[in-house]
């Protein structure tokens, strides 16, 4: 049996590992008009980006997400992660 990790036992140095490696959220993360309003998703699946980022808005590690998701992969759930950033990431010019 798996011990089941928080975010308190992952760890910031293991967290910052996990978010670095990766082949990114370029291919890993979809839209499609005709499946969930359109909302961004992960390989195609139902499963939108918006619901791994709650999970790990909830406290859950990416661990425990794979294992309530388990069609998900611990690249996808880095890819999530890595698009929220970038679509936040912008420069906002004050005018």
């Amino acid at each position: 049996m798996s011990k089941r990790r928080t975010w308190a036992t992952f760890g910031t140095v293991t967290m910052l590992n996990f978010l670095r490696g990766g082949e990114g959220a370029a291919s890993r993360i979809t839209t499609n008009p005709a499946q969930c309003g359109g909302r961004p998703c992960v390989r195609g699946m139902r499963i939108r980006v918006t619901d791994v980022l709650d999970l790990l808005g909830e406290g859950l590690s990416p661990a425990e997400i794979l294992e309530e998701l388990p069609d998900l992969e611990a690249e996808d759930v880095r890819a999530c992660v890595q698009f929220a950033r970038r679509r936040v990431d912008h420069p906002v010019l004050a005018g």
